[in-house]
């Protein structure tokens, strides 16, 4: 499966507000929650971008004023953008911990639909609850490194928001396809070594999902899209494995 196979897989997800109404607006229900605590995080951590970045670039103090300037302003424009991949990935984290029993009605459904055999129980609240933490700490880490990789000169601001939006995405996917692999028993390693052969698909689905939720209000309505969408990635890799 290559990267637009998984951008496929997203538009499938959204299909079912068409066709599942009642069943994707249980996920709009954590959604809104979070969404509202994140962005009033990420409102308040806007307003210290500029100290900051003065603070990791004193060596910029005796520059001349355009080109501390000019540097500057790179710099607060890549913390802004690892700023807001931290919150997505935070928001898509936190969204699965506290939404978890809603979310697995709707993968559930997708499983139903899709034939075949069907988890009888989930991953459970405590563990989902486990798992989203760690996903936020992975985009804490992410955070950091792109603001790190910003620092190099010339190639660094532009580098470190591609890698960014990468590798940020990939944890999305990630996250989003353990829930219905998880639930069949799949440990980690089971897991990464099952998607690790349709690595396109998960990239073109992770930055599409990522995509979607820079939109104003996109991560609430796509999010129960996105678990949808994640069940028939997953669904059509373990069909493709030969184990």
């Amino acid at each position: 499966m290559g990267f637009g196979r998984g951008a496929g897989f997203l538009l499938r997800g959204l299909r079912l507000w068409r066709e599942r109404p009642r069943l994707m607006l249980l996920g709009i229900v954590p959604a809104v929650i979070v969404a509202a605590l994140v962005a009033t995080v990420l409102v308040l951590a806007v307003l210290y971008v500029d100290d900051l970045v003065a603070w990791a670039t004193p060596f910029a103090d005796d520059w001349d004023g355009f080109l501390r300037g000019l540097l500057r302003t790179a710099l607060h424009l890549l913390v802004l953008a690892g700023l807001v991949m931290l919150s997505i990935v935070t928001f898509t984290g936190l969204t699965l911990a506290v939404g978890d029993p809603f979310y697995e009605r709707i993968w559930k459904a997708v499983e139903v639909s899709l034939g075949g055999e069907v988890p009888e129980r989930g991953v459970g609240w405590v563990r989902g609850a486990l798992d989203g933490l760690v996903l936020v700490a992975l985009g804490i880490a992410t955070a950091v490194g792109v603001f790190v990789i910003g620092l190099l000169p010339v190639i660094g601001t532009i580098v470190g928001a591609v890698l960014g939006l990468v590798v940020s995405g990939r944890l999305l996917a990630g996250e989003l396809v353990s829930r219905p692999l998880e639930a069949r028993g799949m440990d980690r390693a089971a897991r990464a070594a099952l998607m690790r052969e349709h690595r396109g698909a998960m990239l073109g689905f992770g930055i599409c999902v990522q995509a979607c939720f820079l939109i104003p209000f996109g991560g609430i309505l796509v999010m129960p899209a996105a678990v949808a969408g994640a069940t028939y990635l997953a669904r059509e890799a373990l069909d493709r494995s030969p184990r």
